[in-house]
């Protein structure tokens, strides 16, 4: 049932009014099933403009195509690697990461930070969509076709690459153009709202998140220790990672990749308790001194800073603005934590 196409009778086109401003959607293409085998779906992108995920270029089909889950986990991981001017990869799973990575230096091969954000959770990482925000060559698809991958997308391929990929049959290969056409910073023009359907058909609209953090005094010292400069540098990779996952949320991260990521909580405590569980659990461990934590809402208490500091982390940064946010500074102090307050909360609700 997984690689059968069912049938879908959706209409060719979709008509929303805004503002009495006309937006038409067109069918990009039938999709091998909704979120489950059972649910008929289709894709549609806006007419006109410059697009990046409603323009993908299927250069490789395999198992029936796409389905929904394929194109949200394509979305997101390019939602993550536009974030970054040096080479990044995002392996996705189930809309949420398993684990990111991008170059530490110039002279980084892509092979390697692909293997970085693969093994940050390499058992997750089973079946994922790869996505990247540079050319993929030849031996980092070799690297690729070395574990089950089901979905490869980037803005380009290099011939040798293509010609590894044609070797593994059911491996789908989607590039996906004007990655650098999506805005990324507050300030900017944040671009298409973002339209959420309820059960009923009710729709909520909302403008997109962006960010105000783009460098270190972007970010509000609160700590007797600031941090250094790796640990800011891994600070902001980590809130690019954590402003696409699902809340609650927590991602630790050491030397441009993630280490540990909990996602989906409904506390924040657990969230920072899975992140650094996974760690342990996925070979992590001995990374974990050193690291550093970003979460996408502050922190109410100071169980989570007690745990960091269980684990040897050294730094974190948060929305800020919780009635206890003195008690988390003082503690954060007692550990020789360094803390940073971001002013702006990213909670997803996909």
């Amino acid at each position: 049932m997984y690689r059968i196409k069912l049938e879908e009778e959706l209409p060719d086109q979709i008509k929303i009014v805004i503002g009495g401003d006309e937006v038409v959607y067109e069918k990009s293409m039938s999709l091998r099933y909704g979120e489950n085998p059972h649910q008929p779906a289709a894709f549609y992108s806006p007419v006109g403009g410059e697009l990046t995920v409603g323009a993908l270029d299927v250069l490789k089909t395999g198992k029936g195509g796409l389905s929904q889950t394929n194109v949200e986990d394509i979305n997101n991981s390019l939602s993550i690697v536009r974030y970054f001017e040096e080479h990044a990869c995002a392996v996705m799973k189930h809309v949420n990461p398993s684990g990111v990575a991008a170059s530490r230096r110039p002279e980084d091969k892509l092979k390697d930070v692909y293997a970085r954000a693969r093994d940050c959770d390499s058992l997750a990482a089973f079946g994922s969509v790869v996505g990247f925000n540079a050319t993929v060559d030849e031996e980092t698809a070799e690297e690729i076709l070395s574990s089950y991958v089901e979905v490869v997308v980037a803005p380009n391929y290099d011939e040798g690459a293509l010609a590894v990929f044609d070797r593994k049959k059911d491996l789908r290969v989607i590039r996906a153009g004007n990655l650098d056409k999506i805005n990324r910073f507050v300030g900017e023009d944040p671009g298409a709202l973002t339209l959420s359907t309820l059960m009923d058909g009710s729709i909520v609209l909302s403008v997109p998140l962006l960010t105000k953090i783009r460098k270190p005094n972007d970010i509000d010292w609160v700590t007797e220790r600031q941090a250094t400069v790796n640990e800011v540098a891994d600070l902001i990779f980590s809130w690019y990672v954590c402003m696409n996952i699902r809340s609650n949320k927590a991602v630790l991260s050491k030397d441009r990749a993630t280490i540990g990521i909990g996602t989906g909580q409904q506390d924040r405590v657990m969230a920072v308790k899975l992140a650094l569980d996974k760690a342990v659990e996925r070979g992590n461990k001995d990374k974990l001194p050193g690291s550093v934590l970003a979460t996408g809402g502050f922190f109410p208490f100071r169980d989570s800073i007690d745990l960091l500091a269980e684990h040897g982390v050294t730094a974190c940064i948060q929305p800020g603005g919780s009635m206890r946010d003195k008690q988390v500074i003082k503690a954060c102090n007692e550990h020789g934590i360094a803390m940073g307050f971001t002013g702006e909360r990213c909670f997803r609700h996909f």
